[in-house]
């Protein structure tokens, strides 16, 4: 018998890729996505982050990718323009096993949570990741100044760089399902020294 945790959570396919511990502001103003947030503050239950594979984040259900982040709503308030600003915090990656569209267009799935990311002895000198990463957050506003740092965890310093600078989005998948965090950093080095970033 399976000891994998199932659930059955509404999917919120973006053109973003979230990481366990990242934040990721939104402003929301389909009614089926303000009936989800409603819905999922009185419940408190989690939302999942996937990727677009194909279709846009607004009108018909978009087909997304099958591995994604739970998040939670960590804040939310009515903003000027008159839609709903919230904050979603990833906590945990997971796979999509079965999906169903309703009719309002919002896609709800049984999902199996994923176990935690692993760290095997480090390949590159890692300081240079944490020093990007402090010059980038210095340039930003909330959540991202206000969250706690966790700088002496590459876990934490990789999936920040990667959510944070202009990769393409399937690199950003790609990394998403790497369950090595060194296999992740392996890969991201690269494309780091191509941008001049490090």
């Amino acid at each position: 018998m399976s000891d994998v945790e199932k659930i059955k959570i509404p999917l919120f396919p973006l053109n973003a890729v979230l990481f366990p511990g990242g934040a990721l502001p939104l402003r929301i103003f389909e009614p089926r996505y303000l009936d989800m947030i409603s819905d999922c503050m009185k419940s408190e239950c989690g939302i999942g982050v996937v990727l677009i594979e194909e279709g846009h984040e607004a009108g018909t259900a978009a087909k997304a990718h099958e591995i994604g982040t739970m998040s939670y709503i960590s804040y939310w308030h009515k903003r000027n323009d008159g839609m709903l600003g919230i904050t979603l915090m990833g906590e945990q990656r997971f796979r999509v096993l079965s999906t169903e569209v309703k009719s309002n267009q919002l896609t709800v799935a049984e999902v199996e949570l994923l176990p935690g990311f692993e760290l095997s002895e480090a390949e590159h000198n890692t300081e240079k990741f944490v020093k990007l990463l402090k010059q980038i957050i210095a340039q930003l506003e909330p959540p991202y100044t206000t969250m706690t740092k966790y700088y002496d965890d590459m876990d934490w310093v990789s999936a920040r760089l990667i959510e944070l600078l202009p990769l393409r989005l399937m690199d950003k998948q790609k990394m998403l399902l790497m369950s090595d965090v060194n296999e992740r950093i392996n890969y991201l080095h690269p494309l780091l020294i191509t941008m001049e970033m490090l």
